[in-house]
Order: C-alpha cells, then structure tokens, then sequence
C-alpha cells in the first residue's frame, strides 16, 4: 500500500511538473523611461497641454469679466441690453467649453496626439516583450505596473532589463 501511494505521487508530481508554467514580470514604467522617444513625446505632449490650458484659462477669464461687467452695469440697462450681454456671456461660455472639449475631451487632440505619438513607442514594446518571453520560453509576462495584483515578485523573474536591451537601449541608465 506504501509503494503505491508513493508511486501515485511521483506520478502526480511528474505529471504537475510537465505542465509547471514559467513567468516573468516587467515595469513597463522603468522600460518607457528608458526609451528617448518616449520621453521625446512627454515632452512635446505636455508643451501642448500646457498651451492649450493657457487658451483654455483666457477663454475662461474673457467670460469672467464680461459677466464682472455685466453684474456692474446691471442696474443700468434696459432689459432688452440685459439679454444682449446675457446671450454674450453665455455664448462665450459655450465657446470656451467646446474648445476645452475639443482640446481636452476623451477624443480630443491631446488624446489623438497622445495616441499618434505613444502608440508607436508600446508597439515596439509589446515586440520586444514576445520576444523576451519567447527567448526564455516563458508562458506568461506581467506587468507590475498595471491592473493585475502582484504581492510579490522574485527580482530574478524580472524581465525589464531583457527588453530595454532587446529595444537596442541601455538598461540602468535611469533610476527606478
């Protein structure tokens, strides 16, 4: 009876051995600070942010003090001026809104350009990752950086390195 649960589990443990799966994880993070073109494109996006939000604030401000004027004035006009200036303030308003929307919005031209110019760099990534994963016949690459909950990661299994020089860069350069 001894030999044969001991010989069930060396089959068990053969079988579960054929199947074991190796892993590996990279710091996306780590890996884009490495990349020129990246940091390139962070560059020109937040000169753009940063233009754009100063087109935003005056637009914003000119309402402001138009309705600042309004609230001065208010008192003597008649109200076919008041509407005037009302439909002004709202029209301005309106205008300012749909230009930040247009700048800023989920399908804006900070998120086109965003997209044109990031796009590109994590293609290159995910490439050189698959190949990473091929190279060392590893099943499954994680990143730690993304939604999936890592508790702990064994440093040796980290892969960013791997694909920092499989981009043709050179990896410690950067700080974590």
């Amino acid at each position: 009876m001894k030999k044969i649960v001991l010989t069930l589990a060396f089959v068990l443990l053969a079988f579960a051995g054929a199947f074991a799966q190796r892993f590996g994880f990279v710091d996306s993070e780590y890996i884009l600070k490495h990349i020129p073109d990246y940091l390139s494109a962070q560059k020109q996006l937040s000169v753009l942010s940063e233009q754009w939000q100063k087109e935003v604030d005056g637009k914003f401000d000119e309402t402001n003090r138009l309705y600042k004027a309004y609230q001065a004035d208010q008192v003597l006009m008649t109200a076919d001026m008041k509407k005037r200036r009302e439909a002004e303030i709202v029209e301005k308003e309106k205008a300012a809104k749909d230009f930040q929307r247009q700048k800023f919005g989920p399908d804006g031209e900070l998120s086109q350009r965003s997209s044109a110019l990031i796009k590109p760099i994590q293609d290159r990534m995910s490439k050189a990752i698959q190949a990473v994963a091929e190279a060392e016949s590893l099943d499954m690459i994680f990143d730690k950086n993304s939604e999936t909950i890592m508790l702990y990661a064994n440093p040796r299994y980290d892969k960013s390195a791997a694909v920092i020089t499989r981009l043709g860069l050179k990896p410690g350069v950067f700080a974590k």
